[in-house]
């Protein structure tokens, strides 16, 4: 199954190495035109295509589609060349960690509800869903909802919700920090609370690697409520 074979990328990826990498770097943090963006690529090979390439070789692929329009863009924005391309993959990297633990939600999804049931693009996305599930009649447009354990939600894609028919469903996504993972215990020996609240979380699971990655859960229970409003 697809979903396995995802699986088994997702934790192949030395994640702490990328943190390590490109969380000090911050330099290209302003808005990039659609045309630069990596977002439609990153369908188009990690879910159309079915290619799953490390960062680094997306990233070659990235840099090689769009030459003459990331470097036309550069100029625009008057930014030294140094500067510019030490800081553009590590932006580039934040929006692929982000975009390919949604494309693995699609994957699980379609676990769960069938080959060919499920849609995701720069376009749907752009639309407010992060993929569209189409089961037995209904449509449902799944955005993940990226949630700290302060309550601060972070949405990217608010306000657009009325451009595509469907039901829209928010699946939170709770990242707890590595800390808690590494040491989850009290000095009284329970549980802190992060930790405990996201081991009782049915529809996440953690990678040993530290990817966060949704369960079939949540799209098991909706499934069945389908099921179930149909018999």
């Amino acid at each position: 199954m697809l979903v396995q074979k995802f699986d088994k990328f997702l934790q192949s990826v030395d994640l702490k190495s990328y943190r390590d990498q490109y969380r000090p770097i911050k330099i290209v943090e302003m808005d990039m035109p659609k045309e630069v963006q990596a977002i439609n690529m990153l369908y188009k090979v990690y879910w159309d295509q079915k290619k799953f390439l490390s960062f680094e070789d997306f990233y070659k692929e990235y840099l090689n589609s769009l030459k003459t329009e990331i470097e036309s863009f550069r100029q625009r924005t008057t930014m030294c060349k140094d500067c510019f391309y030490r800081g553009l993959p590590a932006r580039i990297y934040r929006t692929w960690a982000s975009i390919i633990t949604q494309i693995h939600a699609g994957y699980v999804a379609e676990s769960v509800f069938g080959e060919g049931t499920i849609a995701m693009s720069g376009e749907l996305d752009h639309q407010g869903a992060d993929f569209q599930v189409k089961y037995r009649g209904k449509i449902l447009n799944y955005q993940v909802k990226k949630k700290s354990f302060s309550g601060e939600v972070r949405r990217g894609k608010g306000g657009v919700k009325n451009k595509i028919d469907g039901e829209f469903i928010d699946i939170n996504y709770e990242v707890p920090s590595g800390d808690y993972f590494e040491n989850p215990k009290k000095k009284d020996g329970t549980d802190k609370l992060p930790y405990a609240r996201f081991m009782a979380n049915k529809e996440l699971e953690r990678f040993p690697n530290g990817f966060v990655v949704f369960t079939p859960y949540p799209f098991e229970q909706k499934k069945r409520e389908i099921d179930n409003s149909l018999k």
